[in-house]
């Protein structure tokens, strides 16, 4: 019996950071919105179906103009979000009770390749739990809060985390119940979906190597970068 794989893609931050009227994922990047491209990966990738998930405002302008006029079949539904990233996780994944594993991605890393989505749903299969990294270039310091560096972590045991993460639904989902059960929700710092099945799930999560050009867009820097590897990934 075939696997049936949901792709989470969030589209409902505000990118405070990037100081635009427009929300991030919605700017142009080579006259089509950022939020496209990354539906077009998943589009061509071997996921069954893609939740899209935005901000109240934007959830039929999401149908009309980027579902509808890009053609994106495999979006089964665009719904609207939560006030923090793990909310809107947490409105996906009770919209996604027949999968059997999920790709949670953040819409503002619109180039992630198909053929990368492919190999995490192969590796999620084999290990229940995996998240895209890359491993870090720079020396690490751990500073303390008077600003004093404390500590140089081993440069080989550190990656940067970035999206799909990937992990089998029930597991996932029995996390994020336990989760929200609690109440200590702002005060547990959760950023990703990782540290909340680490928490509550107790299981290993496997890294698997990603790319560098998978950005995520946080300021208007990154945007000028985006252009740079748009232009390299389009001649590819």
């Amino acid at each position: 019996m075939n696997n049936i794989v949901t792709a989470i893609v969030l589209a409902a931050g505000q990118g405070k950071r990037m100081n635009t009227p427009v929300a991030k994922q919605f700017l142009c990047l080579r006259d089509k919105p950022v939020i496209y491209y990354s539906l077009k990966a998943f589009e061509e990738s071997c996921v069954d179906r893609i939740i899209l998930v935005t901000g109240k405002e934007q959830v039929e302008y999401c149908r009309e103009h980027i579902v509808d006029q890009y053609h994106f079949k495999k979006v089964t539904q665009v719904i609207e979000g939560g006030k923090e990233r793990y909310d809107s996780v947490w409105q996906a994944l009770r919209h996604a009770e027949t999968s059997d594993y999920v790709l949670i991605h953040d819409g503002a890393r619109p180039f992630i390749q198909s053929k990368l989505i492919d190999t995490i749903i192969e590796k999620v299969i084999e290990y229940k739990a995996c998240v895209v990294g890359t491993h870090v270039k720079e020396t690490v310091k751990v500073v303390d809060k008077q600003g004093y560096i404390i500590d140089t972590p081993d440069r080989d045991t550190l990656w940067s985390a970035q999206t799909p993460q990937a992990f089998e639904y029930n597991t996932l989902i029995k996390a994020y119940t336990e989760f929200y059960m609690g109440n200590q929700k702002d005060e547990l710092g959760i950023t990703d979906d990782a540290m909340v099945f680490a928490r509550y799930a107790k299981l290993p999560i496997k890294m698997i190597e990603g790319d560098y050009s998978n950005l995520k867009l946080t300021t208007l820097e990154d945007l000028t970068l985006a252009e740079v590897i748009l232009s390299r990934l389009l001649c590819e």
